[in-house]
């Protein structure tokens, strides 16, 4: 057949195809991305931010007043950007727990009160999981592919999750330390500073060697069993 004879039906078929093939995979997103990216961050820290200016030039009942509408502000943005309501509820629900806690003791450090105990509580689950041998991101890993793998028999693997649980717990206990001190100094400037400085790129830090661990693990035992398989 020649190039003028070609089936005019078929040809917008293989063409199609053609594209697909070529079209480049959808990248893969980074430990920032699946965290809500730069636009996560701002979320989490903008109204910190706000309460502390406020409650620097105003006083404590229109600092909280400001918080809540910043907080209600930013919800009804991330609804108007499409993002699902049970996201965007979550950092409203976070400040106005915080506002209300500061109302009901009248003191503007408790408005940390939540993330430092948050902090303490994640410390000791993290630590002792790896006293008892069990460390924390070795017990999700095995969950997320089954719960059927032999991870903590491999010292390679136990290794990877023993250096990724205690560098979750050294985050964790590093939050607590010095929050809690800037807490007992009635610091709140000290402590929306060190929650902003400690929050998503120290999570992101560990988030990125829990990552290792959980791609060391993979390699180990989900890969190279087939192999195993096929020599045995």
């Amino acid at each position: 057949m020649s190039i003028d004879e070609r089936d005019p039906v078929t040809e917008p078929k293989l063409r199609h195809g053609s594209d697909r093939r070529d079209a480049a995979p959808p990248a893969k997103p980074t430990i920032l991305d699946q965290m809500g990216g730069i636009a996560g961050f701002v979320y989490s820290t903008v109204p910190v931010i706000v309460f502390v200016t406020a409650n620097a030039l105003l006083p404590l009942p229109a600092a909280i007043g400001v918080a809540v509408a910043t907080g209600l502000a930013l919800f009804i943005f991330r609804l108007a950007r499409g993002e699902r309501f049970f996201s965007a509820v979550g950092s409203l629900l976070g400040v106005a727990l915080a506002t209300g806690i500061v109302a009901w003791t009248g003191s503007a450090r408790d408005f940390f009160v939540i993330g430092i105990w948050a902090s303490l509580a994640g410390f000791v689950l993290t630590l002792a999981s790896v006293l008892v041998r069990r460390p924390l991101t070795g017990v999700v890993w095995n969950l997320m592919h089954g719960g059927t793998h032999p991870w903590r028999r491999n010292s390679a693997v136990r290794l990877a999750h023993d250096v990724a649980t205690l560098f979750a717990a050294l985050v964790l206990g590093s939050r607590f330390a010095i929050q809690q001190f800037l807490y007992l100094e009635d610091s709140s400037t000290g402590l929306g500073i060190a929650r902003i400085v400690m929050g998503t790129p120290l999570t992101v830090l560990a988030a990125l060697v829990v990552v290792w661990a959980f791609r060391r693990s993979t390699k180990v035992l989900v890969r190279h069993r087939p192999e195993r398989a096929g020599k045995a």
